[in-house]
């Protein structure tokens, strides 16, 4: 039976290339250090990354620019096949992609992986892969994986995108889960991560959302949003969320259980920082609990990410090594800058 769990993926026997393990609930309240300056520290080699997004490496794309349609039997009846195509559109718009699959000889096993790089000449670039399949007993899964390079709408800034979206559920329905990641950067620091994530066995399912963003100049907001109920009825979660920049800041948060009944306990909870390493703390709960004094204590936060442009350069060599098509002189590409804004009174 194919294991589908808070910390197991999907793994499909027999589908080729298994989906990399991946931790579904590693630990999302960061470790707070003191601000630092905001200018991009070098590194000899990249920090870890803590995402659920997996690299280029280990996709492992390779790409021909020819087009070929193959397709075979293997000796126990199983097929396979294998396509390699190009798109050609306008404004120097290139598409190179690989589809190939196969399935036992009674279908009751299925694979699928798909590989695509685009690019055109306004400078965008993608990278991206996509794989599926499903087992004899049902079970399914399906994950998605891109890159983009692109220039910024507002900035006009360089920009790089990472993203996945990961999901598998058993056979009989019982159980499933879900994921979406997300990693945005720019070329002058500002950074935005997050995920959403979902998960179910039986009648108990839980759920979890978290963020955080960096402007790139100091400021820097993160949060993250958890809860689940079970077979009784019973719901619980905790939340909590904070705001720092220059030194001052607040965090605040809530953590909640509502019994089957309806009946809600709740605890909520605050802190101003202003900087001076005076600190306002300030609380209360459903059952009477209250506090709110002013405290002595320092302020610990990161004012930039801990893999930022940097880091999301380096690591997204082949996104960067697309060859969009040699645009011929003095032809441009068409360039939609949405309506113009209405002239001033």
């Amino acid at each position: 039976m194919v294991k589908i769990g808070w910390s197991e993926d999907l793994n499909c026997q027999h589908f080729g290339p298994t989906m990399p393990r991946q931790a579904l609930q590693p630990d999302y309240f960061p470790h707070r250090q003191v601000r630092r300056n905001c200018v991009p520290q070098s590194r000899d080699t990249p920090p870890k990354r803590d995402t659920g997004i997996a690299s280029e490496k280990d996709w492992g794309i390779t790409l021909n620019n020819g087009k070929t349609n193959e397709s075979g039997v293997n000796e126990d009846g199983s097929t396979w096949y294998r396509e390699n195509g190009v798109d050609i559109g306008d404004n120097g718009y290139r598409c190179r992609w690989t589809v190939m699959g196969g399935q036992s000889a009674d279908s009751s096993i299925e694979w699928k992986e798909a590989w695509w790089e685009k690019s055109d000449w306004t400078g965008y670039k993608e990278l991206g892969a996509e794989k599926s399949g499903k087992n004899a007993a049902g079970d399914s899964w399906w994950e998605t994986w891109q890159e983009v390079l692109r220039q910024d709408d507002w900035s006009n800034l360089a920009r790089i995108e990472k993203s996945a979206q990961k999901q598998a559920k058993s056979g009989d329905g019982v159980a499933g889960w879900y994921e979406k990641w997300w990693e945005k950067y720019n070329a002058k620091g500002w950074t935005d991560k997050g995920a959403h994530k979902y998960g179910r066995l039986n009648d108990q399912a839980w759920w979890e959302k978290w963020g955080e963003q960096y402007d790139g100049q100091g400021a820097v907001l993160k949060w993250t949003d958890k809860w689940a109920e079970n077979a009784m009825g019973e719901k619980w979660g905790d939340k909590w969320e904070e705001r720092f920049e220059a030194g001052l800041g607040t965090r605040q948060g809530e953590t909640w259980h509502a019994s089957a009944g309806g009946e809600r306990w709740s605890r909520t909870w605050g802190e101003e920082h202003f900087g001076s390493r005076k600190v306002h703390k300030y609380g209360k709960s459903s059952s009477g609990e209250s506090w709110d004094n002013m405290v002595e204590e320092g302020t610990f936060y990161k004012a930039e990410p801990h893999y930022g442009w940097a880091d999301a350069v380096g690591s997204s060599a082949q996104l960067l090594s697309i060859e969009p098509l040699e645009r011929p002189p003095g032809v441009y590409p068409d360039l939609d800058f949405g309506p113009l804004p209405p002239p001033p009174p």
